[in-house]
């Protein structure tokens, strides 16, 4: 399948049938939580009578990832290496699906971009500068990353 023009849920879906049928039992329950998120996205946009867009679904992903990546910190820190490699193993899954991530370097570019356009001086215009980032870094850069970028640059 080609990964440019499928959309999301499609490739997904093909993929879990792969995963089912190759006994691949990481890839197959990964995928089968997705398509779970997916499907109660969908269940909550149809009281909105709205379908699952695009965005919806890297928004899913997004948050499936940042998920995972908790759970690698909490496990790691409950010395659980075991269930931590676990996670690792459905994020690196998980990242597949994502757009290709931005490096540190790249990431402080859009930051300083981001402060210049907000005018932003001190750490108390963290705020500012995060609502202009995010939209723009949307499922390309973790959450925490662009944080802390954020709060370096800031002197915070």
């Amino acid at each position: 399948m080609s990964e440019l023009k499928t959309p999301l849920p499609e490739r997904i879906n093909y993929d879990f049938k792969v995963a089912m049928k190759s006994g691949d039992k990481i890839k197959l329950e990964t995928l089968r939580s997705l398509r779970a998120a997916f499907k109660e996205k969908e269940i909550a946009l149809r009281s909105q009578k709205k379908e699952l867009s695009e965005d919806d679904v890297l928004s899913v992903i997004t948050t499936a990832a940042k998920k995972r990546r908790e759970a690698i910190d909490e496990y790691r820190k409950a010395h659980r290496n075991d269930r931590a490699e676990e996670e690792e193993k459905e994020l690196a899954i998980i990242l597949e699906y994502l757009p290709e991530q931005l490096s540190p370097a790249e990431i402080e570019q859009k930051v300083q971009s981001a402060m210049k356009a907000a005018g932003a001086e001190s750490i108390k215009d963290m705020g500012k500068v995060m609502s202009l980032l995010m939209p723009e870094l949307k499922g390309r850069a973790d959450g925490k990353v662009v944080q802390n970028i954020v709060k370096k640059l800031l002197g915070g």
